[in-house]
């Protein structure tokens, strides 16, 4: 008998660009940064790339590229300290512009992410939901919590719903490792302060977003007050401190971030939530980017404001680089 070579096809660009909106939620879940994740695929596309031409079938284009990215995530998340949001580092500070002295360290912040840049947000509407609720902030949080492998063992097996064999196979591992990997991983996140279920906003939930931007730009602090949780929580990455209290987040808002008098907001989604884009007034004319918002709810008021500082992001969501 003749041995016959099966030749296997060489993956093209088109067969590795169709995986990068989901390799980029994989990662941006192993690495809590948006930007890294960005990195982290296009790395991951630049090996494959390069390393097509060895591809020899063994399992399918989509495992191939999603262990590469697993290593990728690996080397670029080796830093000693996790990510993090700021209630997680600290106590809540009171309204003072004194703290602003305390900033995180690069690499030491969750930062946000587009919906859309992770998910297929035209999806079937409960698959969507439940993708959105592992973007959730304070869930990427915990998952930095765990080492890498316990980390990409949950993301692949809870959250991607892949098979504890396939798992195994792509971490070169056993099925009896995973499985252990995952048992710790659970206690660890059970452990992580809960995390709010997406749902679709109501049309009440949609009405206070209306009137939040419009308090907001008017900077009317009664009428903002009236939209908060009387435990509301504000953040402000890179910055540590954080505030808790509807009277000590109108505090910040008449006085130390009375900068923010006359911004205007355009509308988005991060991390499973409506966010807002937020425009400084510019002294030499129209409005420049400050913050991206990214708001949490509970029922019928605005539980937590998370503000972003990161006008670099703004590109990446795809918001205007200023506003008339």
């Amino acid at each position: 008998m003749t041995d016959v070579t099966i030749a296997v096809p060489t993956p093209a660009v088109d067969d590795l660009e169709v995986y990068r909106r989901e390799l980029t939620g994989y990662c941006y879940r192993m690495l809590g940064s948006g930007s890294e994740a960005e990195d982290a695929v296009q790395e991951t596309m630049l090996r494959a790339w390069r390393a097509a031409d060895r591809f020899e079938g063994r399992s399918t284009v989509r495992s191939w590229l999603y262990r590469i990215a697993t290593n990728v995530c690996t080397d670029m998340g080796r830093s000693p300290q996790r990510r993090a949001r700021p209630m997680d580092l600290g106590p809540a500070r009171s309204p003072d512009p004194v703290h602003l002295t305390d900033v995180l360290p690069d690499g030491r912040w969750i930062t946000p992410v587009a919906d859309s840049a992770v998910i297929d947000v035209d999806g079937d509407p409960a698959d969507v939901a439940a993708q959105r609720d592992t973007i959730r902030l304070a869930f990427v949080s915990a998952l930095q919590l765990l080492p890498a492998k316990q980390r990409a063992a949950l993301v692949l097996c809870d959250v991607l719903r892949w098979p504890v064999s396939d798992v195994a196979e792509l971490l070169d591992t056993t099925a009896a490792s995973v499985n252990s990997a995952l048992q710790r991983a659970r206690a660890t996140l059970a452990t992580a302060p809960s995390v709010g279920s997406t749902t679709v906003l109501s049309d009440a939930q949609q009405r206070l977003l209306a009137r939040y931007v419009e308090a907001f730009e008017r900077y009317d602090m009664d009428a903002l007050a009236a939209l908060l949780h009387d435990d509301v929580v504000q953040t402000m990455p890179p910055y540590a401190m954080w505030l808790q209290g509807r009277d000590d987040l109108i505090a910040w808002y008449a006085g130390a971030g009375i900068g923010c008098k006359g911004s205007r907001l355009l509308a988005g989604e991060a991390n499973g939530c409506p966010a807002f884009a937020q425009y400084r007034i510019d002294p030499e004319g129209g409005h420049i980017p400050w913050a991206l918002q990214v708001i949490e709810l509970r029922g019928d008021r605005i539980e937590a404001v998370h503000a972003f500082l990161d006008t670099e992001a703004f590109e990446r969501f795809g918001f205007p680089a200023r506003l008339p």
